[in-house]
């Protein structure tokens, strides 16, 4: 299978698996060694262990239903590492009631292909998007 399309394979695989709230799905995709830096999150260092990133995904899908929705900007493939970026768009609404929650965040995977030759996530960074503060129409101007 060409490495883009299984890279592109996979970020489908995550965003489904996310929004049914398929813990197992998710971390079926991540190698066992994940960098984890989520925005407003402690920083994760699984080394061979999920155990962490499981329980973080349980306790989340247990509170809210989720809805995400995956922006990829571009997929680089440097031999057996990859990295993408974009955008997360993730709405999260709360199973007790109430009004949901809306996040855009701008995120950067790192992905390394395992002996059997599948992508597996191997670092996932983001941090909430920032809106650009020209309006539009509006010209930049040089520094």
């Amino acid at each position: 299978m060409d490495d883009l399309y299984a890279i592109n394979q996979a970020k489908t695989e995550y965003r489904d698996a996310f929004n049914l709230g398929d813990v197992q799905r998710i971390l079926a995709l991540a190698n066992p060694e994940l960098v984890n830096f989520s925005d407003g999150q402690p920083s994760e260092f699984c080394n061979g262990e999920l155990d962490a990133f499981e329980i973080r995904l349980k306790n989340l899908f247990k509170r809210f239903t989720a809805k995400l929705t995956v922006i990829v900007a571009e997929i680089r493939i440097k031999g057996d590492v990859a990295y993408d970026y974009g955008w997360h768009e993730l709405t999260l609404t709360p199973k007790n009631g109430g009004q949901p929650i809306y996040r855009r965040e701008r995120y950067v995977d790192i992905w390394r292909k395992n002996q059997e030759g599948t992508w597996k996530l191997w670092m996932y960074m983001d941090n909430q998007d920032v809106a650009d503060p020209f309006e539009p129409g509006a010209t930049r101007r040089d520094a």
